[in-house]
């Protein structure tokens, strides 16, 4: 960027003293402009980067010194790791009581919902005493439904008893 800004400079410098025309002055104010902008930010960047640097150079000398005190000082080391591993506990402990949290208000919602399901089923009991014929039906379903279980287990046990016989 450096010697694209020092041959930008020779151009215009030479170019000041060969042109006359408005338009080519115009042009040339115009480069002047974009050059002064490309220094300014040069130097910006320049100084950036060098900043950038101090402070790397600084941090790992600061990270060397800390590493330097604590392999000259191993009781101060192991004081350092027992309160990172009190660190991590109380981490844990902070994980376990966010888990139990949600298991609370998730064990509410059921209780919400059970409680609900209960209002539904006590309209439905409810609307089904008005209309006469539906407690008859719901009475066949139920009898159905039970038979269905009964007949299901006979099924399963003979299944077992068969298995068995054949072990």
């Amino acid at each position: 960027r450096e010697t694209l800004i020092s041959q930008l400079t020779r151009l215009l410098d030479s170019e000041s003293l060969l042109t006359a025309s408005a338009l080519k002055q115009n042009n040339l104010s115009r480069h002047r402009e974009t050059l002064l902008d490309h220094r300014h930010t040069l130097t910006r960047l320049r100084s950036s980067v060098s900043e950038s640097r101090q402070r790397a150079n600084l941090l790992s000398n600061v990270r060397s010194d800390i590493d330097a005190y604590r392999s000259s000082n191993p009781e101060s080391a192991e004081a350092d790791y027992m309160l990172d591993e009190r660190g991590r506990i109380d981490r844990s402990h902070g994980v376990a009581d966010s888990v139990l949290s949600q298991a609370y208000a998730v064990n509410e919602q059921f209780g919400v919902q059970r409680e609900m399901l209960g209002n539904v089923q006590r309209r439905i009991v409810g609307a089904a005493g008005k209309v006469p014929g539906i407690n008859g039906l719901i009475g066949r379903i139920g009898a159905k439904k039970r038979r269905d279980g009964i007949i299901l287990g006979g099924f399963i046990a003979l299944c077992m008893l068969v298995f068995l016989y054949f072990m």
